[in-house]
């Protein structure tokens, strides 16, 4: 099974509140990044990524988190995030069954965490080259 259909049993077996906002989540994320890989992590939980880890979502009794492994990076002159403030790197939105998601601030966040990773990703050293030294010992 990939990952899109566990994603798709994941959402079929929320078949309250939370189903619909993950699924909504899901196509917000797709939409803000056409290229975006959807994966399955962390002991089952739903993952996009695109040249690193985007976002994961997990859905709870009361509410749906959605997390971004380097959100404190990221800007958010919206104000999505709400959990996390205080730490260094990951920032998440919890969503709770009355909240009105924020389309567009969403996807734009969204991008920028795309944008980010791909920064850092093309920010990493190339490999070095093997002196004559190393050769020899291979």
């Amino acid at each position: 099974m990939t990952a899109s259909e566990q994603i798709d049993e994941i959402i079929a077996g929320l078949p309250d509140w939370r189903g619909t906002v993950l699924a909504r989540i899901r196509k917000l994320i797709v939409e803000a990044d056409p290229d975006i890989t959807e994966e399955i992590k962390w002991r089952g939980a739903p993952v996009w990524s695109h040249n690193g880890n985007i976002c994961v979502v997990n859905a709870f009794k009361e509410k749906v988190k959605l997390t971004f492994p380097d959100g404190a990076k990221l800007p958010d002159p919206d104000n999505l995030f709400n959990n996390g403030l205080d730490g260094n790197q990951w920032r998440a939105i919890d969503i709770f069954e009355q909240d009105q998601i924020d389309e567009e601030s969403l996807k734009t966040l969204i991008r920028a965490a795309v944008d980010y990773c791909q920064n850092k990703a093309g920010a990493k050293s190339p490999t070095k080259p093997r002196t004559a030294r190393s050769k020899q010992s291979d």
